[in-house]
């Protein structure tokens, strides 16, 4: 039975000892450039070898994300940094921009390659045609149903990646633009301002509020343990866990209770679920939990609207306030320096810095103690009282992390006779040494070595990563060896030990060939429509009308989250999703397919794109480095749409306002007043933006678009 994978993230070098340690399989880790966490802390290149190395000694995998969009003028400085990453042996790159994927397949054909969550990979087509591409894994997008992985696992020999615990986006992954459009921040470059944390008011039609200043967009946190049985019958490959930019003490903690899950699932065939470490997780962080899409929770059941960040756990009340001093009871201990939150009308955040038992100053207090500590805002009795930092916990773990406890467990033999070589055998189940001295043994004049005297010398290991599950000493009576003899052999042993298990994945570099076909230049308008119009009256003012209704002469929009393709569609479509390739060529492809540089644009005009449309987040200039690029490359022309006109879809999220509020009329406000419309479409919620986009310029057919479009709203 191939064992399930547990993959840890890792945002600095700390994070990564504290997942190894916790028991991790795999650690998915970002580098300085190009990876879609780019406020986290992040490994130097310098640290990246060294971290994949320390890994490879622990026999754990090192898969390093290199997913955000790439212009034209960043592809050079990107197919270096993947060079580097192969040459110094990690394990996988996770990729989301689809002109990237074709490159470096191409380029570096032993380099194993992720399709990152970030793709929008959430159907078997899309796997499907992932494994057609030569790649080796696919994450697929966390709205993904039980159900539905299993139907992928079953009818395709791709890797699947889950991700199990951690954050969740409220929008489908790569397809939440409100960050980059609003805030100018591009999720899809790694630099998103976390829009859906922040707090918004609803109001319907009539700018009646209906929830105010609230937190309608900000999701629970995944908590897959309940159901984690389920996952693991399936045979998925890899189960993630999110969190990048959390600390060691979360990335431990987390790691070691998904551990000792996993692995009593493996011996009992149950989930064994430690309530302790559990507990101690939501000390560290949760936004309270949720199943998730993945086992299809209730939508209401998804969102925590009071507060986006840590919540705590609660381990009092208060039972007076007076003069600036709160009165707490307690049920759970508290420490010096621990972090507090008092939630009542109001939220107050409060530092542990001294507190009182009968006013006698101490440094902890136990369950059923009443203390006293200053408070500066007011609060109120029976205001609840959190701990969101446990000074304590953290310590404790801090302390088991650097202690080193994770060993690689190797079986040894130590055999000298006499007028004979030594040998030292070493293995790890996997890899074998064998050492052999220089000298054979003689017979001692004096006094003769013991096994004990060998075996002290052999078992000074504790500054390596190695563990003996055995040691076999066999000596003849009446031998010496001089002592550095030994020392010398184990060094050697496990030295080559050392090298074995820091393996090398074979480098190879190979020419990036795409060929295309040439494109006319053009000078179309097209449309797009929502609702039943006037076909004929459009036709006299726009070349092409695509409408999500299926309407003669008009293009066919296709769902941007679709269960299963048809065989045929018999007339000419608008695609939103990769999958749409594994069964069919011909297509117009949409904003959604994120097209920002030239590769991209001739792989889909290679699978069969007539018509490819470029994201919103591009700027004029950009367009036009993408074009001269694909010009000089390829020696044609593309034929690229533009949309210049409409209100862009900002977010497209599985969990729904209307269906929470029961109003199919529904607008989000901003702390700035602006209006976001929110529709119900295809099972999905679609949130707008709140300005609409006027960039209607003839200049673009001038640097080389062929097709401009104007999106009409309802």
């Amino acid at each position: 039975m191939n064992k399930v994978e547990l993959l840890a993230p890792a945002g600095d070098f700390s994070c990564l000892k504290a997942a190894i340690e916790a028991g991790c399989d795999a650690v998915y880790i970002g580098g300085k450039l190009f990876g879609a966490r780019a406020f986290s802390s992040n490994f130097t290149d310098d640290e990246i070898i060294k971290a994949i190395n320390y890994a490879h000694l622990f026999g754990v995998k090192v898969y390093v994300t290199t997913n955000t969009l790439i212009y034209d003028k960043e592809v050079e400085r990107f197919l270096e940094y993947i060079s580097f990453l192969h040459k110094n042996n990690v394990d996988a790159v996770i990729i989301q921009d689809l002109g990237m994927l074709d490159l470096v397949r191409q380029t570096f054909p032993n380099l194993e390659v992720h399709a990152s969550t970030q793709m929008h990979i959430h159907n078997l087509d899309g796997a499907s045609f992932m494994k057609k591409l030569g790649v080796k894994r696919v994450v697929l997008a966390r709205e993904t149903s039980i159900s539905k992985i299993k139907e992928i696992k079953e009818k395709t020999n791709i890797d699947i990646e889950i991700f199990i615990h951690g954050a969740l986006c409220v929008s489908y992954s790569g397809q939440c633009l409100m960050s980059s459009l609003i805030g100018n921040r591009s999720g899809n470059r790694g630099t998103c301002a976390g829009s859906c944390r922040q707090s918004y008011s609803i109001v319907d039609e009539n700018n009646n509020i209906i929830l105010n200043n609230k937190y309608p967009l900000s999701m629970k946190d995944l908590c897959s343990l309940e159901n984690l049985k389920t996952l693991l019958d399936i045979g998925v490959t890899s189960l993630k866990i999110e969190g990048r930019m959390k600390s060691s003490s979360y990335v431990y903690t987390v790691v070691k209770l998904y551990r000792l899950a996993i692995d009593s699932y493996y011996k009992n065939n149950n989930i064994y679920i430690d309530e302790k470490e559990l507990y101690n997780l939501k000390k560290i962080f949760n936004r309270e939990f949720t199943k998730g899409f993945l086992f299809d929770e209730e939508n209401n059941k998804v969102i925590n609207m009071k507060r986006p960040n840590h919540q705590g756990v609660e381990i009092g009340k208060v039972i007076n306030y007076k003069n600036n001093v709160a009165t707490i009871k307690l049920n759970d201990e508290i420490n010096i320096n621990d972090g507090l939150r008092i939630v009542g009308k109001k939220d107050i955040g409060v530092n542990v810095n001294n507190f009182y038992i009968n006013s006698k100053l101490v440094k902890t207090a136990k369950k059923g103690d009443i203390i006293t500590i200053k408070v500066n805002d007011k609060v109120e009795k029976d205001d609840k009282v959190l701990l969101t930092l446990d000074s304590k916990l953290n310590e404790e773990i801090n302390n088991i992390i650097s202690s080193n406890q994770r060993k690689v467990l190797v079986k040894a033999k130590f055999i000298a006779k006499e007028d004979k070589q030594i040998t030292f055998e070493l293995t790890d189940f996997i890899n074998k040494v064998v050492v052999i001295s220089e000298n054979k043994v003689t017979k001692a004049l004096n006094k003769p070595i013991t096994k004990e005297e060998i075996k002290e010398k052999l078992n000074k290991i504790k500054d390596t990563v190695y563990k003996y599950e055995s040691l076999d000493i066999e000596i003849d009576d009446n031998i010496f060896i001089p002592l550095n003899i030994i020392n010398d052999l184990k060094r050697k042993a496990f030295e080559e030990l050392n090298n074995k298990r820091l393996y090398k994945i074979p480098y190879k570099r190979c020419e990036y060939k795409r060929n295309v076909k040439s494109y006319p230049k053009e000078k179309l308008l097209n449309i797009l429509i929502l609702k039943d119009e006037d076909i004929d009256s459009l036709k006299k003012k726009y070349d092409y009308i695509y409408s999500s209704n299926n309407i003669d002469n008009t293009i066919l929009l296709l769902p941007r989250v679709i269960d299963k393709y048809k065989e045929n569609y018999n007339k000419d479509v608008l695609v939103g999703d990769i999958g749409y390739f594994n069964k069919h060529k011909g297509c117009i492809t949409d904003t959604s397919f994120n097209v920002v540089n030239s590769y991209t644009v001739a792989f889909l005009h290679s699978l069969g794109a007539e018509r490819v449309t470029l994201s919103y987040e591009l700027t004029k200039k950009q367009i036009e480095i993408l074009i001269n690029a694909y010009e000089e490359r390829y020696k044609a022309h593309p034929n690229l749409e533009l949309v210049v006109e409409g209100y862009e879809e900002v977010m497209i999220s599985k969990f729904s306002l209307n269906k929470y509020f029961n109003n199919d009329k529904l607008y989000l406000k901003d702390r700035f007043n602006n209006l976001y419309k929110i529709k119900e479409k295809d099972n999905l919620m679609i949130i707008y933006n709140y300005k609409k986009r006027k960039d209607f310029n003839l200049s673009y057919y001038d640097i080389g678009i062929n097709s401009l479009r104007i999106n009409k709203e309802e």
